[in-house]
């Protein structure tokens, strides 16, 4: 027979356990559920029919009304201005666009529809994002980075892409 020591200790490993079980389903949510703000106005924007094509390295006057569509090259021709923060493989993309005036200083999000790393940089200083969200399973939308965009030029960066192209948007926080 099990001692009453025995069985307690293995009614609080087995509490234990059905804790850790719940708050792992809690910390996973899936589909769009995952991000920590909602996430309509960035999936419409990266779903929409009409955004900007542009290729690598080209300059804006300001910040784009709608989403765009960043044409990459090879990571190892990619020749991008900064070194990323984060390496690339060599048969990943990479590329940039310049933003030669952000009008309103404020927080803005950089939505993107698939796995990438995003350098912001300002002042010739990269900027430390000041919120992220992600989701393997989300229809449209991958990552959100939040980030606080003084006025003046702005340089995105984006490496590590899987494919030759990619959708961003870059919204003002509501």
């Amino acid at each position: 027979m099990m001692s009453i020591a025995r069985a307690r200790q293995a009614a609080i490993i087995l509490i234990l356990l059905g804790i850790s079980t719940i708050t792992a389903g809690a910390a996973e949510p899936s589909g769009c559920a995952a991000f920590k703000w909602p996430i309509d106005r960035e999936r419409a924007s990266l779903t929409a029919p009409d955004k900007t094509p542009l290729t690598s390295g080209q300059t804006l006057d300001g910040l784009p009304t709608r989403a765009i569509v960043l044409a990459l090259k090879p990571a190892a021709e990619a020749s991008l201005p900064k070194p990323p923060e984060r390496g690339s493989a060599p048969e990943r993309f990479a590329g940039f666009v310049r933003i030669k005036q952000v009008g309103k200083a404020g927080t803005y999000t950089v939505a993107l529809p698939a796995a990438a790393w995003i350098d912001a940089v300002q002042a010739d200083r990269p900027l430390k994002p000041s919120g992220f969200g992600g989701a393997t399973d989300c229809e449209g939308v991958r990552k959100l980075v939040r980030y606080e965009f003084g006025t003046g030029e702005l340089l995105l960066q984006l490496s590590g892409v899987s494919s030759e192209t990619i959708a961003l948007a870059i919204l003002p926080v509501e």
